[in-house]
């Protein structure tokens, strides 16, 4: 049985730095044997239909094989249809009332707890909120990601430590959804 995935890579084509043409990584995805792929804007988001692995091993494929490629190392995280439309739907913020920018998702290789944020004072930083999901954190952002003090606490690397995490603002988190779901 196949099933619709998409490989969220971090870092790619940000600021000059890891340079991965979509067209290449299309390419590489499909010399793995994946069917049906796609890339969706240049920051390292690629769907793609596959039915001999699960989501870490693909995304372990695909870390592999863009350093066999590239030369570089990238964090890769793969999450199918299914995953990725329950975090859609389960969005603790009203998505259809705010604007693309003012609503985030940071998806996360494991499940994370709030023992791993307790540190983070949350009053300190309204109106800006975050909340943890399946496997993601939402964050809300009013006045976008460019001017969050929260973004900047959530992403140091004492909160991160062991794990791989990716953001996503939200069009992007919907146009997934869409995009596996085709």
């Amino acid at each position: 049985m196949t099933t619709t995935y998409a490989a969220l890579l971090r870092g790619i084509n940000v600021g000059g730095n890891k340079k991965l043409p979509m067209a290449e990584l299309r390419t590489l995805l499909e010399g793995l044997g994946h069917d049906d792929v796609r890339t969706y804007l240049q920051s390292g988001q690629a769907v793609f239909t596959s039915g001999h692995g699960d989501e870490d091993s693909y995304a372990a494929e695909i870390a592999r094989a863009v350093e066999e490629r590239f030369g570089f190392t990238v964090d890769v995280i793969v999450r199918d249809h299914a995953y990725l439309a329950a975090i859609a739907e389960n969005c603790p913020f009203p998505a259809a009332e705010l604007e693309g920018k003012q609503l985030h998702v940071t998806y996360y290789s494991v499940p994370v707890t709030e023992e791993r944020f307790a540190e983070v004072d949350q009053s300190a930083y309204l109106p800006e909120e975050f909340r943890l999901g399946d496997r993601a954190l939402y964050l809300y952002t009013p006045d976008g990601l460019g001017r969050s003090k929260l973004a900047v606490e959530l992403s140091r690397p004492r909160l991160n430590k062991g794990l791989i995490a990716t953001s996503r603002n939200w069009n992007t988190v919907v146009k997934l959804v869409e995009l596996t779901g085709s």
